[in-house]
């Protein structure tokens, strides 16, 4: 197989090019930095040259019978999609739930009955590593079908120290088993497990003296997620598990204010975390918190859908100079899907992000979200090639065409990996 891809003559090229640091905010987020006719020269699997194929073809022409050559006429290619929120590693499946909450069981009702996180915790818990690593490879190749090139995979179905270090563990084996880069999470705060019930402090003292310091020790996470919810994990509970993960190295994350407002917006840009998640009902004093401390939000309209609740105002935090990124949340209980090409048609009509704002949402701001986006997410010389060439001739046809897969061929670092 050839070392060297060039595309060439694609219909709009959206490089997602960067003039400076940091995820895109504002009137920036409509910037794709589009090239007409445009053409990508990869290398050894790296961005090589970016530009019009004239360009490229006069830099290259003498070069050209050593390269694997795509004809991209009339099509749309962009960066691989980054997913920045999953929880990718779990064992079983819970469709009996989906009934249940059109019956009118709400979330906090079925995870109160033993249902929801505590379920799949059950199952989780009795599978084997090599169990939970056939069930993700399967997931993983659907988002790889879907223009994901990079995922974040998050713990917190295990809740004890022994499965919580099997998810992380599935997960470093997943990193050399697919092509897909995957970034590691520590959730131990995802819930309360229910043998602490009304013994709360207690497993904050766990996940604190116990969990934290073992996912250091083997290197197992970049980052350290809470679920910072009524019922859940307080803002205070919240607080000191993410100082604690910052003391050993771990980035804060937050899941905030998904189901009511609990000042998780504004917990996260006090606790500098580089992303608070989901957000339904953050409030405006959160929203501008956010704004200030460059804290991004990471928006789930997939999972406001599937849970029937008004999706997070994304159109409003993007407003407020908030950096946007959305991700599709898979999961097993509020949002089983891997298709992050509905997730950006979804950020459009339920957040009213524009089709350019969802695309920078969907690859440049979500690898800034893990930390991703001086390797991927844009196309620029030196990042990996990572690609997608689409069924689509420009970017707002991606948007506009509700519900479909408009994959034709996915480059993995170079590698031609669906198509």
């Amino acid at each position: 197989m050839t070392s060297i891809v060039w595309i060439k003559h694609a219909s709009q090229l959206a490089t997602l090019a960067q003039s400076g640091k940091g995820p895109r905010i504002k009137k920036a987020m409509n910037d794709l930095s589009i090239i007409e006719d445009g053409s990508i020269w990869i290398e050894n699997g790296f961005i090589k040259a970016v530009g019009t194929t004239e360009e490229l073809e006069e830099m290259f022409e003498s070069r050209a019978h050593e390269a694997e050559i795509t004809d991209a006429t009339g099509h749309l290619v962009t960066p691989g999609l980054v997913d920045p929120h999953t929880h990718l590693a779990y064992g079983g499946s819970r469709e009996k739930e989906f009934e249940m909450r059109l019956e009118g069981a709400t979330y906090m009702e079925i995870m109160n009955a033993g249902g929801g996180i505590h379920a799949t915790t059950k199952m989780t818990r009795e599978a084997t590593e090599d169990e939970l690593v056939e069930q993700s490879l399967t997931r993983l190749d659907s988002f790889l079908k879907h223009g994901v090139t990079t995922v974040e995979g998050k713990s917190g179905y295990g809740l004890n120290l022994e499965t919580e270090l099997k998810q992380l563990r599935v997960m470093k084996r997943l990193q050399n088993e697919h092509p897909i880069d995957l970034v590691p999470t520590f959730m131990g705060a995802h819930a309360v497990p229910v043998e602490y019930k009304g013994r709360e402090e207690e497993y904050v003292t766990l996940v604190i003296d116990e969990m934290i310091p073992a996912v250091a020790r083997e290197q197992l996470a970049v980052f350290n997620d809470v679920f910072c919810e009524v019922g859940v994990f307080t803002p205070e509970q919240s607080r000191r598990i993410l100082e604690a993960g910052k003391k050993y190295g771990l980035i804060p994350k937050i899941h905030a204010d998904e189901i009511e407002p609990y000042e998780g917006a504004e917990l996260a840009a006090s606790v500098g975390a580089i992303s608070a998640e989901h957000l339904l009902k953050a409030t405006d004093e959160g929203i501008q918190a956010m704004a200030a401390a460059g804290t991004i939000a990471c928006l789930l309209p997939a999972t406001a859908l599937y849970l029937r609740e008004e999706a997070a105002e994304g159109r409003k935090m993007i407003d407020a100079g908030v950096p946007v990124a959305i991700s599709t949340d898979c999961n097993p209980g509020s949002s089983p899907t891997t298709s992050m090409p509905l997730v950006m048609n979804l950020a459009c009509i339920s957040m009213r992000l524009t089709p350019a704002e969802a695309l920078t949402a969907a690859t440049y701001n979500a690898a800034c979200a893990i930390k991703m986006e001086d390797r991927t997410g844009s196309i620029e010389i030196g990042k990996q090639g990572d690609v997608v060439l689409w069924n689509s001739s420009n970017y707002q046809e991606l948007q506009y065409l509700f519900g479909v897969n408009h994959v034709k061929s996915v480059w993995k670092n170079g590698v031609k990996v669906v198509g």
